[in-house]
């Protein structure tokens, strides 16, 4: 009681900084556990000393390169189908589903894009080099083919009920598409611990550290805490008025997400490519050192082989951190869309790595090798390199790097409500309870996020993030051969003309074939599936 009245310290302050504590007592046993084995690595030292392989990275990267095998590199045959479908070329509004393949998109891209594509990528340069974005570029190229698996079992194994409302993810073809290989038991049990890890990183990374990371931006370019977000409680007002406009936005479903998602997300991309487009021309002379750096130090023969693999492990943990593929949360916001041929949104999601990795952590990556800014020892790596970079623009470009994170994890946050909505409704039920519940104590814990230092906490939900991708690759691994009958068939009638766009059907029926998610019941099962084309 002494410490509250404490002439030096406000009380509110010391209540905070109490509760915060105990929180991250609680918490931090539990936190340094779980995520000792999420994080777990395997030390290289007969390869070099200090080199380490994160298991977690492993298990991605390596399901993403089987798969790119597996499908003969479908993701690069994918891409110019992929635009047409984006652009509403086949888009059916007869189709069952709530949202069009953009808006899908746009929903899925919005939960991927965040801090680590601007924080996340100059921690890998500062610690592998600039050779590290080269292998984050093959990383991000080979998580195309894992996002395009995992969105096509979201929509085939989806529920469309008959108000038109649509439940799909992994938690659905791990339930149903394992069942139906005889392994119902397998199934169900995976499927409850995706959800289970689902809510953990909704609440966490997709909610407290992003509320975190856009109060600690708007506070530092608003004067830090001499400025006006300054004061005791600037945490808690910025929190509340966060919490208020997701609040307004994800209490209308996936419907309202992705009308504010397909405009929020060019615009932030946009935004944000061509800031830093301006940091390339105002060190222009720097670019063609720059590219041969990146050149040189991926491949660099005087580090040895060891130093080869820790600037490749540096690139592939990033790109394997920031696009999300493998972990199945974009299988939940593509299952919303309206198609009735899977297949389709596995050749749109392979447009989410490409976008996340290959374009927005490489423009970032650019601007802080161009800079030379991860080479300066005396910023922190992190968000610091990043807008030190910026800085060499103009003293007030920070600003902009300060707008783009607050976007970046508003639209975080909007995903991951979505995301956590579906994990719970398959756990307890579809209801509105449920679904005003969620919602409520997802707004709450915006506040939390912003007003508090909880780190054993949100370490906590990170390693429930990357926990998603245990039972999700798992059921891919499993259900393989079902992707693959649905990608290598729909590819097979789109090349003999049998799916042709919208504008050119007319009255011609729409053409038959591949899983038609329409016909889903309730219990998640297709009574009448119709054939597909075996690949050959």
């Amino acid at each position: 009681m002494t410490v509250l009245a404490s002439p030096d310290v406000p009380a509110p302050d010391v209540l905070a900084a109490t509760f915060d504590e105990q929180v991250n007592d609680v918490f931090a046993p539990i936190s340094d556990f779980i995520t000792g084995i999420v994080f777990a690595a395997v030390p290289l030292d007969f390869i070099d000393e200090g080199v380490e392989l994160p298991l977690i990275v492993v298990w991605l990267v390596v399901a993403g390169i089987f798969f790119t095998i597996y499908l003969k590199g479908f993701q690069f045959r994918a891409f110019g189908h992929a635009i047409q479908l984006i652009k509403g070329k086949y888009d059916d509004p007869e189709d069952a589903g709530e949202v069009t393949h953009f808006q899908a998109l746009a929903t899925a891209v919005s939960g991927t894009v965040g801090l680590g594509n601007i924080a996340g990528v100059a921690v890998a340069i500062s610690l592998g080099g600039p050779g590290a974005t080269l292998w984050m570029i093959v990383a991000g190229l080979v998580g195309m083919c894992t996002k395009g698996v995992e969105c096509t079992l979201g929509v085939k194994y989806r529920r469309v009920y008959d108000d038109g409302r649509v439940s799909g993810g992994p938690m659905y073809y791990l339930s149903q598409g394992l069942k139906e290989k005889g392994k119902g038991t397998l199934g169900k049990v995976l499927a409850v611990l995706f959800c289970v890890f689902t809510l953990g990183g909704a609440v966490g990374g997709g909610n407290m550290f992003q509320a975190n990371q856009a109060f600690a931006q708007a506070q530092s370019v608003t004067g830090g805490a001499d400025g006006w977000l300054g004061f005791g409680a600037a945490g808690a007002v910025f929190g509340v008025v966060l919490a208020l406009l997701v609040g307004a936005v994800i209490i209308g479903g996936i419907r309202s997400i992705a009308r504010v998602t397909d405009k929020l997300v060019p615009f932030m991309a946009v935004f944000y490519v061509i800031a830093c487009l301006s940091v390339l021309f105002a060190n222009a002379t720097e670019i063609p050192s720059a590219l041969w750096e990146i050149l040189r130090t991926a491949f660099s023969p005087e580090a040895g082989f060891g130093g080869v693999v820790g600037v490749l492990i540096q690139g592939f943990r990033r790109a394997a951190f920031s696009n999300e593929a493998g972990l199945g949360s974009a299988a939940i916001a593509h299952s919303a869309v309206k198609t009735n041929e899977p297949a389709t949104e596995g050749h749109v999601a392979v447009l989410e790595p490409f976008i996340d990795t290959v374009v927005i952590c490489t423009m970032t990556a650019l601007a802080i090798v161009i800079t030379g800014t991860w080479a300066d020892e005396s910023s922190a790596a992190g968000v610091e390199t990043t807008s030190a970079a910026f800085e060499t623009v103009a003293g007030w470009f920070p600003i902009i790097l300060a707008v783009a994170v607050i976007l970046f994890a508003y639209s975080t946050m909007l995903a991951w409500s979505y995301y956590g909505l579906k994990a719970s409704t398959y756990l307890f039920g579809e209801s509105m309870v449920v679904d005003r519940v969620w919602k409520l104590i997802f707004c709450v814990f915006v506040v939390i996020g912003a007003s508090s230092t909880l780190d054993a906490v949100i370490g906590f939900s990170d390693s429930m993030i990357f926990l998603m991708s245990l039972p999700n690759i798992i059921g891919l691994y499993i259900l393989s051969r079902v992707v693959k009958r649905e990608l290598f068939g729909y590819r097979e009638r789109l090349a003999h003309g049998a799916l042709v766009p919208v504008a050119e059907r007319g009255i011609t029926p729409r053409p038959q074939g591949g899983s038609t998610a329409a016909t889903t019941g309730l219990d998640g099962t297709n009574p009448t599936p119709p054939p597909t084309a075996d690949p050959r």
